[in-house]
């Protein structure tokens, strides 16, 4: 059985002193067993945040595919692990559609990452536009098709895939849990072309798009969603700890 996952993606929010507050009130309240509780916070303050947990695991929002060089105002791989973080967001629709991110250079991320045993979570996901037009399934294979190409996964427990339809990213719109099960299962099925059916059993899927309190367990019950990539609701101290504990498999 999978180990489901909670991660929060705190985006550009919350100041130092915020996000020392916040992991301080919650890091003990959290389930000991039974989820992963993620936050994936601003690269500045990840350092003060990894000296502050025990149970929550802290994460990176981005990296950069390169180890080092002339690449102004980037972080490499090497950089995050030395912070002792265990995940970094790889592909994030922000990411691609505001930056310009490509399907191989996520590819290229998801490579380095591994190799510098980072946990990648890794986002795909249809836009409206997209999804009106039935290509929801196309647009999942070409994301996972491509940002898979050539990555080799011997730890299949420290592979993440996040759907995040973009349609429903901030805007308070959320996937049926019909529609959210389809999509995940459609990529656990790409997963098992491209790996066989072992490693593809073993990769978690998470949902996210405006996943909360109140949606939560519906979605998590689905066979093939293994927990949620949130926003939002990781904002709010009480709101993150009740969807850890919601993840929790009964």
């Amino acid at each position: 059985m999978r180990k489901p996952m909670l991660a929060g993606n705190w985006k550009m929010n919350n100041t130092r002193d915020d996000a020392i507050h916040f992991v301080l009130n919650v890091d003990s309240k959290l389930p000991k067993q039974g989820v992963d509780c993620v936050i994936c916070a601003p690269a500045i303050i990840l350092r003060d945040l990894v000296k502050r947990v025990e149970t929550l695991k802290i994460g990176a929002q981005n990296m950069n595919e390169n180890d080092r060089g002339a690449y102004t105002g980037e972080i490499s791989a090497f950089m995050l692990k030395d912070t002792k973080v265990d995940y970094v967001i790889i592909g994030h629709s922000e990411r691609r559609a505001y930056y310009n991110e490509t399907n191989e250079k996520i590819n290229a991320k998801i490579k380095k990452a591994l190799e510098t045993d980072l946990k990648p979570i890794v986002c795909v996901g249809e836009d409206l536009s997209e999804r009106e037009e039935g290509l929801t399934n196309a647009v999942l294979e070409t994301q996972v098709v491509k940002a898979f190409s050539g990555v080799k996964i011997e730890n299949p427990e420290n592979v993440i895939i996040a759907y995040e339809p973009v349609w429903a990213i901030g805007t308070g719109k959320s996937a049926t849990s019909e529609e959210a099960q389809a999509a995940c299962k459609f990529i656990r099925d790409l997963l098992k072309k491209l790996y066989g059916s072992k490693i593809s059993n073993e990769i978690r899927i998470l949902y996210g798009g405006s996943m909360k309190p109140s949606n939560v367990k519906e979605l998590v019950s689905q066979p093939d969603i293994d927990g949620g990539l949130v926003g939002g609701a990781s904002l709010d101290e009480n709101s993150f700890i009740d969807m850890c504990f919601a993840c929790i498999y009964e």
